[in-house]
């Protein structure tokens, strides 16, 4: 498949948790696409083309470092966008409140944190600047095993609809509410061997989402062709999920 070209020449754009998965993908398309990138990650790491910075953005100060690196280094910043998030499978009655907090930290106080810093920024430049949050379908409908983080992300989904009017006409505020994706963590996270392509017989485009997929659409709402985009939410979900009763029909 031909990818869309997007041109960043000398833009400065900022990926939260870019050092693996669908970041790591994220930082790779704005690179090709010519932009300076920096990113960030808890844990010290090595990323091709990028200045990388150990900080725990679910610290407003760690939040902050991180955008001032991109600001040092060339003076402004274009392009936010607040990748880092996750979540493993907890079921709402064994969910600790220390689990509790350290998730809604990471899937929607940590792209608050970041945004304000970005805004900051941003909003003293006469070009402004955008930013791009990944959010997800868990948050747009019930998700056993991942209550905390579907609450997050729904979180996150109006966050980025109220900052669009809040920040508006400097900033742009979007979201991307990913689907399944196959990141290549493996079979296992989908119940075994041979499973993703049972998964991907589900969606309606007939195959899982990839990290790639995700980062064309970032790359599309921090773009010049998304100018008059603000406040959307952008579902990459392959078509959507069949409802469950028509399953049960046989449907």
């Amino acid at each position: 498949m031909v990818q869309p070209t997007f041109d960043f020449d000398d833009q400065v754009v900022v990926v939260t948790g870019g050092s693996r998965g669908v970041g790591a993908a994220i930082v790779t398309a704005f690179l090709d696409a010519g932009a300076n990138v920096v990113t960030c990650g808890r844990h010290e790491a090595e990323v091709d083309g990028a200045v990388f910075v150990s900080a725990d953005i679910r610290k407003p100060a760690e939040a902050e470092r991180v955008i001032a690196k991109a600001v040092e280094r060339w003076g402004r910043l274009d392009v936010l966008v607040n990748n880092a998030g996750g979540s493993p499978s907890v079921p709402a009655a064994e969910a600790t409140p220390r689990f509790t907090q350290a998730i809604v930290d990471l899937n929607l106080l940590a792209p608050l944190w970041c945004a304000q810093s970005a805004h900051k920024v941003m909003v003293l430049q006469d070009e402004g600047g955008s930013i791009v949050n990944v959010a997800s379908v868990s948050g747009m409908r019930p998700s056993p095993g991942a209550s905390i983080y579907g609450a997050a992300k729904a979180g996150l989904i109006n966050l980025t609809q109220t900052l669009a009017m809040e920040w508006a006409p400097t900033v742009r505020v979007n979201c991307v509410s990913a689907g399944l994706l196959d990141t290549g963590a493996g079979d296992d996270f989908y119940g075994g061997p041979g499973s993703i392509d049972k998964v991907a017989a589900t969606v309606p485009l007939g195959r899982m989402g990839t990290p790639e997929d995700v980062a064309q659409a970032c790359l599309f709402l921090a773009s010049a062709a998304a100018g008059y985009a603000s406040g959307a939410n952008l579902v990459l979900d392959g078509g959507g999920e069949v409802p469950p009763f028509l399953t049960a029909l046989g449907q």
